[in-house]
């Protein structure tokens, strides 16, 4: 799979439209309630992506701070997707990720990690405190709030920040299958989001995908440079470009 990823063994949002994304600059249509930011945190304040949601960096201070960091990002140009299969990052979704990042070890697995994360009102399997069943999900990517049950399938994905064959093409072809594994399941580089809107960006750069909901792109871009910059994973420089863009560079 691309950067789209979806919730394994049936575990999926729904109850939001299916929704066109709009190129890069444009907006979206409707896919369901209006919500707003429930619990989210904006990147900056959550370097390590333990934290909830994608809230917006608004402030000139918070922008001048975040083109800051896009700035230290390494840029190249994109590789050959020859030999990228997903299962060249580990199963989905793994607890065991080798390299410590955050949650991993803990008894459940990734996918129900960053469902609690996010959600809020979250119910659990009888007998569980890991298996999720229910939640409302403030998705950050269309900005809608989805109210969701298991018995709804597919639509919602775990969005994997900078996707994974794009990290296969930016060097990750040349990693140890451990920090392949890393970058699989590290909540900094994971977000539960709309699964249509998510569909739609596959495994694309900022230059070519952003969020429908234009008030969270700048986020969305220090997002990206913060798993560039722990992974010492380049983008390419329109990438790049387009990231500053949307923090006011």
């Amino acid at each position: 799979m691309a950067s789209a990823v979806l919730l394994a063994s049936g575990l999926a949002l729904g109850g939001c439209k299916e929704v066109a994304p709009p190129a890069a600059g444009g907006t979206a249509g409707p896919v369901g309630p209006a919500g707003g930011d429930g619990r989210a945190v904006s990147p900056l304040d959550n370097p390590d992506g333990t934290k909830p949601g994608l809230a917006a960096i608004t402030s000139a201070g918070d922008k001048a701070e975040a083109r800051a960091l896009i700035k230290k990002v390494a840029t190249k140009g994109r590789g050959p997707k020859t030999g990228y299969a997903r299962d060249e990052f580990g199963y989905a979704w793994m607890d065991s990720a080798p390299g410590g990042v955050p949650f991993s070890h803990n008894g459940c697995d990734s996918r129900n990690d960053l469902l609690k994360r996010d959600g809020e009102d979250v119910r659990f399997r009888g007998g569980s405190t890991c298996v999720v069943v229910s939640l409302t999900l403030h998705d950050p990517y269309t900005g809608r709030t989805i109210a969701w049950t298991k018995a709804h399938a597919t639509k919602v994905q775990i969005d994997h920040v900078m996707p994974l064959s794009y990290d296969w093409q930016m060097g990750a072809a040349h990693w140890s299958k451990g920090k392949r594994e890393d970058i699989a399941n590290d909540p900094l580089n994971l977000i539960p989001v709309d699964g249509p809107t998510n569909g739609a960006k596959s495994d694309s750069g900022p230059a070519s995908w952003l969020p429908p909901n234009q008030r969270i792109r700048c986020s969305y871009a220090v997002r990206v440079a913060q798993v560039s910059v722990k992974y010492d994973l380049p983008v390419t420089p329109s990438d790049k470009e387009a990231m500053l863009r949307q923090c006011g560079g």
